[in-house]
């Protein structure tokens, strides 16, 4: 399902293109979170326009309203929603952490990943909780948010789950690990996520012929995990990447910083085979593109930049952190575009102090211009690194955005 393109020549960055029965998407490439079936707050054909390849849903939000048989009967994911480009399923995998050891330890998607990089962890400055999930070899058990009825995902019904929703690329259950679990439960973690991975396997192949499903191409990707432990992580990319899986996620525990990220990559990426993508989950912060891409990730997702945009967040070339608050009292006055460069709808069409209005005001259409920009922003960079890339001039780009690829907050 992958054709590779052009290798840059100093570093692992990569074009390619990944085949989907519901179109290609170009790499690198950033993939919008549609996680219930809809990106937030814009429409189907307005994600089109924007220039968003691939978009990526929730197995365990979508399970738990309206449920996979609603939308399989409705023409799984496609049908249901109305967009017809490529898709991807996430397990659920990552809700269960955030509903188990996510409560635990205090981190999540809101609640820094790498709390590293927040002030010092002692009890009583993060929000701690109690975990909602029941973990066993079998899998997981947890109740519903919605109701409160409890639910069991295992490996293989995750699988028929996500056959029935019908995405081009699913991927496997998987346990998710803190970056403040230990070495050992992260070893335990990653065994399991091994050899639920190989009933994964099993129970697509099985399916796969006896059971008639929305989208019969679909292709399934395993899981790397084992937190920031270099050993772990090298064993798990060699287990997966042994399982016959048509492409490879990076999940889990990427460590206290960005530096243990980073490394993470960089031990596992060499391993994984070059003639199937990469997908690193979870992550979009510009310079985390930059520096991901560089090691040879080919596509992203992460709610961030659509939940951002939605609390007065803009991106901009030229900002620190590539970005700015419309939020702020010195943008009332300013008649200019959120970005002059930029060629979306917004910024063709409304000023910063116009958006600033409608932002103090309350008014909805604010979260569907924001959202519009960030995303359009983000597909014109991933087109802006393929160009470099296919010129290979990927590291002059990434200077020309000031962004560092290597080790930010470390001394390597």
């Amino acid at each position: 399902m992958y054709a590779l393109i052009h290798q840059d020549t100093h570093s692992r960055a990569r074009t390619g293109v990944i085949h989907t029965a519901h179109g290609d998407v170009a790499t690198p490439a950033f993939v919008a979170v549609a996680t219930r079936a809809s990106v937030k707050a814009v429409e189907p054909d307005a994600i089109r326009e924007i220039g968003v390849q691939m978009v990526i849903s929730n197995s365990y939000h979508l399970h738990l309203r309206p449920g996979e048989d609603t939308i399989a009967r409705l023409g799984g994911l496609h049908g249901f929603s109305g967009w017809n480009g490529p898709t991807m399923t996430d397990s659920g995998g990552f809700q269960v952490f955030s509903l188990g050891a996510g409560k635990e330890h205090g981190v999540g998607k809101v609640a820094s990943i790498f709390p590293g990089e927040d002030r010092p962890r002692q009890p009583g400055n993060y929000k701690q909780g109690k975990s909602l999930v029941k973990l066993t070899e079998d899998g997981v058990w947890f109740r519903s948010v919605i109701d409160g009825s409890p639910r069991f995902f295992s490996p293989e019904s995750v699988i028929e789950l996500e056959r029935n929703l019908g995405a081009d690329i699913i991927l496997v259950l998987d346990e998710c690990t803190s970056p403040l679990h230990d070495y050992a439960y992260t070893k335990n973690a990653m065994e399991r996520t091994h050899r639920w991975a190989a009933r994964a396997v099993a129970a697509f192949a099985r399916l796969h012929d006896e059971v008639w499903f929305p989208n019969p191409e679909q292709h399934l990707f395993g899981i790397v995990q084992g937190g920031a432990y270099e050993d772990l992580r090298t064993e798990s990319a060699r287990t997966i990447a042994t399982m016959g899986f048509a492409g490879f996620a990076i999940g889990g525990s990427l460590g206290k910083s960005k530096s243990d990220m980073y490394h993470v990559l960089d031990w596992t990426i060499p391993i994984l085979p070059a003639d199937r993508p990469r997908h690193l989950l979870g992550i979009g912060e510009i310079e985390d593109i930059f520096a991901a891409v560089r090691r040879g990730v080919d596509t992203f997702d992460c709610a961030a930049p659509t939940r951002i945009a939605r609390n007065g967040t803009v991106f901009v070339k030229e900002a620190p952190r590539h970005r700015i608050n419309l939020r702020n009292a010195r943008f009332r006055d300013d008649f200019r575009p959120i970005d002059p460069t930029c060629d979306c709808f917004t910024c063709r069409h409304h000023s910063r102090a116009y958006l600033r209005h409608l932002c103090r005001a309350g008014e909805l259409s604010f979260y569907r211009l924001t959202t519009i920009h960030n995303l359009r922003f983000l597909t014109r960079l991933m087109a802006e690194i393929r160009d470099a890339i296919g010129a290979d001039r990927f590291d002059a780009l990434a200077a020309e955005w000031g962004v560092v690829t290597g080790y930010p907050d470390s001394t390597d």
